[in-house]
């Protein structure tokens, strides 16, 4: 199982950081990120319309007549992609490393309640980002139950 999510707080929010490595360069790995079609594929509610530039909007639709709109306040190419979705701040960068690359996956929010149902969220999120950026089909793996499980006792270890 990919390596679990730290929690941090800082100015009254919370940040979920997650690291994963991938034996390829940053830009493949950004060129997956950007791309709309697959960033529809793993990433919540995304649609698949997104305008790639700075203030650039992201739609999202959750499915029961909730659309909304994410704009991009970060995008440097081939390293880091960062949006604002409604109130929370989502950052994805990427670094080399060796012949790869280690993507850093951060959310920032408000509602610690929600933490490890958020971080159990992403978890099954990225594990589906690493099958796009590897080339295999697009298969969610139904653990939600044990990931939150995990995450709350992870969470109040460190408390």
């Amino acid at each position: 199982m990919d390596q679990l999510a730290t929690l941090h707080q800082a100015n009254g929010r919370y940040a979920l950081r997650f690291e994963r490595f991938f034996s390829y360069k940053p830009e493949e790995v950004f060129r997956v990120i950007t791309d709309p079609h697959s960033f529809s594929q793993w990433y919540p509610f995304a649609t698949g319309e997104m305008d790639l530039k700075l203030g650039g909007k992201i739609a999202f639709d959750d499915g029961e007549g909730t659309t909304y709109e994410g704009i991009i306040t970060e995008l440097k190419e081939p390293y880091t992609f960062e949006f604002r979705e409604v109130d929370d701040l989502i950052r994805i960068s990427l670094q080399e490393e060796g012949k790869g690359c280690q993507l850093v996956f951060t959310h920032i929010f408000d509602d610690k309640e929600m933490a490890m149902y958020t971080a159990a969220g992403w978890h099954r999120c990225l594990g589906v980002f690493k099958q796009i950026v590897n080339g295999q089909p697009v298969e969610w793996k139904d653990n939600s139950v044990e990931l939150r499980e995990l995450y709350r006792e992870a969470f109040d270890r460190n408390r």
